[in-house]
């Protein structure tokens, strides 16, 4: 390489696969590999690998073309469009709004059905609830009167607020 003034390059595979590589120092085993391609007329790789950059390009520009629409549904960047491209950044926002709007008259509309759910559901528990305490309060009026009230006919008709209870005045003053 030295002597001649050629452009050496040598790749050594060992047979733990690692690739040992040396260029002359005026070139890169790339342009190398570039060179021979050029010279020889055959491909070192195949079509798929293009195809693969090709792929790669197409979707750069997909995504720069995202970024740009982008912009312009945030309202930058207005000033370079005409107005049919306006009218559709309008239409494609307007639609996105009636979308947002549905969707959340569906969660509203979930909410009052559960609140409806719940107010039946309290409204229920409430009435077994108060019967319990009734039926609480009547299992306590037969444990004070000593005897069960349903054998009596008189005790549905008396409320038990109204219980008589002998008053001796005549105690009380002597002292």
């Amino acid at each position: 390489s030295v002597l001649c003034d050629a452009q050496v390059s040598v790749v050594i595979f060992s047979s733990s696969g690692k690739m040992f590589e040396y260029c002359s120092p005026s070139t890169t085993l790339s342009k190398m590999l570039e060179k021979y391609q050029l010279n020889s007329g055959e491909k070192l790789w195949d079509v798929k690998h293009e195809n693969l950059s090709v792929e790669i390009d197409r979707i750069k520009k997909e995504n720069d073309n995202m970024q740009i629409e982008l912009r312009h549904l945030k309202g930058q960047d207005l000033n370079s469009l005409n107005p049919k491209e306006l009218i559709l950044i309008e239409d494609a926002l307007q639609n996105g709004l009636n979308s947002a709007r549905s969707k959340q008259m569906d969660f509203l509309k979930k909410l009052k059905k559960n609140e409806r759910l719940l107010e039946e559901e309290n409204k229920h528990l409430t009435f077994l609830l108060h019967h319990q305490e009734l039926a609480m309060n009547g299992n306590v009026r037969e444990l004070e009167l000593g005897y069960p009230l349903k054998d009596r006919d008189f005790a549905s008709q008396i409320p038990l607020a109204f219980r008589v209870q002998p008053i001796q005045p005549n105690l009380q003053e002597n002292k």
